[in-house]
């Protein structure tokens, strides 16, 4: 397994993964048109935008294929951490998280990072040291949870 910098090559597997996971974990939380919106975002076209505006991508790669991605925003705003179904459970999301918030540390970010976790995924965040700032949100059709690390 390689957690490396994703390049805009990756954007097509990226892409993928994250649209299939979103269908099955975020979609059912949303408004048709919020589930719209969300999978938009995912797109290879969004991705490639967001590789221009320069925010950061990590993969965790396997066999060379992609099975996790994680994505920050302004070197502190986790806004993307996936992984595989066949990968869950085995710390990749740790792994791959820790990964990249060593390279915001290393391009002079402080350590304070903010996330909008989906509502299932609150565990998840927690346990990566994620305290929740306020209730459940909803913004544009889609349903999450206000969360920030002070590291």
């Amino acid at each position: 397994m390689l957690i490396r910098e994703a390049c805009l090559e990756d954007a097509g597997p990226m892409s993928l993964l994250l649209s299939c996971l979103a269908e099955k974990y975020i979609l059912p939380n949303c408004t048709e048109d919020g589930g719209k919106s969300l999978l938009d975002s995912m797109t290879v076209d969004s991705i490639s935008q967001n590789f221009n505006k320069g925010h950061q991508y990590h993969v965790v790669e396997e066999h060379g294929c992609i099975i996790g991605v994680v994505g920050i925003k302004n070197n502190a705003h986790l806004y993307h951490l996936f992984v595989s179904d066949t990968h869950q459970g085995k710390g990749l999301s740790r792994k791959l998280w820790e990964h990249a918030k060593y390279a915001c540390i290393q391009k002079g970010h402080r350590g304070f990072f903010t996330v909008n976790s989906a509502i299932n995924a609150k565990d998840v965040y927690l346990k990566l040291g994620f305290m929740p700032t306020g209730e459940v949100n909803e913004k544009s059709g889609i349903s999450y949870i206000p969360m920030q690390m002070n590291d």
